[in-house]
């Protein structure tokens, strides 16, 4: 990572976490076309399900990039030990946070979920769904932490394998579980909740059986497992700020939610379809990121800045190219588009709207994803966070709730192209003043 020409380097870690981003964002798609064959009112159970999902996710994936951000500084430190036993100590972590979901699922679905109901069979299937994929959701932490870890050594082949596999064994069950094929019962949307923990946890064994076969670099022992202050206080710095980063669509959808839900239960349906769709965009998007970040985390440790401003720009202009066709796509063919989710007429109709509109934020939005990326790279969660608030909660919310007072939901759906460009100018004013501008991609000539 601190030789190879950039481009080619940045391709060769990128592109597998494109390739299996996109895959888990066809899951998330299939999942839903699926749901939606058992009506709306089962759509809308799952969207209503997804905020408190997304959490598990969040806390997965931030607590993993602060590992992987941990470690990838200590490799170009040449620090083997401290490697080893960042590694450890974030497995540890994970379980604990493990235990904590538990709990989490069984005290908070059904009352969180009744705030957004008043429908009895929507609650209660979104009550099977939620507490499947809460209680059961050791496979997500367990495989996320491990997919964190080989990223951080730069092992993205295997991450890009394991990932899709887990995503590939629950596009396979859905359709089993939900409507009761191959001689199993028909779940519904409890089905598509097992179906995804399944996946999961069987990623998660994957990862275990690779680790046992070939050390990938890094090794986690329980005699590297040590309360180290500074170490877990390095973790949380960064992932902390990036799971709160990562719950915000938690929040802004509960928020959204409820403004949309006093006009039509038919927007929060075209919510859950959207943020469902963004996925297919913004995954591969992050993909890209996710193969820059432990470029960027070694090279910083290295001394080699130069090549730490080569990666952004490529990133910048990668990602900028994805988010551009997600665009030109929305635009095009909407209609096209929600009918993969069986939209009835009213559906349809309100959600080739906000599709419309809420895409003009895509290629805006590339400022914002990447130097938030950057930022958790150079182990600087704080800024990061400032970013992702702008992006998806402190803009988004407010004015939503104020246009919407006008215009209705397209109000809401203005929100989200000028909550993007805000953040990404803010995004492009704190790197240029973080150690003056040292890393900004356009600044000082790369040596």
């Amino acid at each position: 990572m601190g030789e190879k020409p950039v481009l080619s380097l940045l391709v060769s870690m990128s592109l597998p976490m494109m390739l299996s981003m996109l895959v888990q964002s066809l899951y998330n798609i299939v999942d839903s076309m699926y749901v939606s064959w058992l009506g709306t009112e089962a759509l809308t159970a799952v969207s209503l399900a997804y905020p408190l999902q997304n959490i598990v996710m969040a806390v997965s994936v931030g607590i993993g990039v602060g590992i992987s951000s941990a470690l990838s500084i200590r490799l170009g430190e040449k620090d083997q030990e401290k490697a080893n036993e960042t590694a450890t100590v974030g497995m540890a972590l994970t379980l604990v946070h493990c235990v904590v979901f538990v709990l989490f699922g069984l005290v908070v679905t059904r009352p969180f979920l009744k705030l957004f109901t008043d429908s009895p069979e929507v609650l209660d299937s979104a009550c099977e769904y939620t507490y499947v994929v809460l209680c059961v959701s050791f496979g997500s932490l367990l495989q996320i932490a491990m997919e964190k870890i080989y990223q951080g050594i730069g092992a993205m082949k295997t991450t890009m394998v394991l990932l899709a596999t887990g995503c590939i064994i629950n596009i396979i069950l859905d359709p089993v579980l939900i409507f009761g094929l191959l001689g199993f019962p028909a779940m519904g949307v409890k089905g598509a909740a097992i179906a995804t923990v399944i996946g999961q946890i069987g990623a998660f064994l994957l990862y275990l059986v690779a680790y046992l076969r070939k050390n990938p670099g890094v090794t986690i022992h329980p005699r590297y497992l040590r309360m180290d202050g500074a170490l877990i206080k390095k973790i949380y710095a960064v992932g902390i700020p990036s799971t709160l980063m990562l719950m915000m669509p938690s929040l802004l959808i509960s928020a959204l939610n409820g403004i949309l839900a006093a006009f039509s239960g038919v927007y929060v349906a075209v919510l859950g379809v959207y943020f469902k769709l963004q996925t297919f965009i913004y995954m591969p998007a992050n993909g890209m990121v996710q193969g820059m970040r432990p470029i960027i985390g070694f090279n910083y440790g290295a001394g080699q800045y130069g090549r730490v401003r080569q990666t952004i720009r490529y990133c910048l202009a990668g990602a900028a190219a994805i988010m551009l066709v997600g665009t030109v796509l929305s635009l095009a063919v909407p209609g096209g588009i929600l009918q993969l989710f069986q939209a009835d007429p009213e559906l349809l109709a309100a959600g080739e709207t906000a599709l419309r509109i809420i895409s003009l934020g895509f290629p805006v939005s590339t400022a914002g994803v990447v130097f938030s990326g950057v930022f958790e790279a150079l182990g600087r969660g704080g800024e990061s966070l400032v970013i992702s608030l702008l992006r998806q909660l402190a803009i988004t919310v407010p004015l939503g709730f104020l246009l919407s007072r006008w215009l209705g939901a397209v109000g809401i759906w203005i929100a989200f192209p000028v909550a993007e460009l805000a953040a990404s100018v803010a995004a492009v004013i704190l790197l240029l003043r973080y150690r003056n501008g040292v890393f900004f991609p356009w600044g000082e000539k790369d040596a």
